[in-house]
């Protein structure tokens, strides 16, 4: 079977608070909106900003409260790039969970968390190459 991601999508509760997270902090577009989803095209997959209470009904129950042990992480080119992103992040409405430091395993990372909890890594990995398109290669 292929290995493949078509689409993150992430229960939030209000679009309005959340698409300045992504808009103005990351510096994305969004491809399409309506008043019930906000979908990013990214490098290979979707992204998708999803009223909480409309995922609910898509999914015929209820999903509980926050965002579980799951990460999302967004890689920059020089690790120069990390802490000034993180900023933007903040700007927009999210929070610092870890400013930028030093990682055990190489690197430079920080965290922060989106207007309803999803963790994002902001990080600089000197093992892994970003080609032009955004993609990420392990150890290259």
């Amino acid at each position: 079977m292929q290995q493949q991601i078509a689409v993150i999508a992430l229960g939030v509760t209000s679009l309005s608070a959340s698409r300045p997270f992504y808009d103005d902090g990351f510096g994305w577009k969004a491809v399409f909106a309506n008043d019930e989803i906000i979908f990013y095209q990214m490098n290979g997959l979707m992204l998708g900003l999803y009223l909480r209470e409309e995922m609910e009904a898509d999914v015929t129950r209820p999903l509980g409260t926050g965002t579980g042990a799951v990460a999302l992480a967004h890689n920059v080119p020089q690790q120069e790039d990390v802490a000034p992103l993180i900023e933007r992040l903040v700007a927009a409405g999210g929070e610092v969970m870890r400013p930028a430091d030093p990682s055990p395993y190489g690197g430079f990372r920080g965290y922060v968390a989106d207007p309803d909890g999803h963790l994002w890594e902001i990080a600089w990995n000197p093992y892994w190459t970003i080609d032009e398109a955004g993609h990420v290669t392990f150890g290259a």
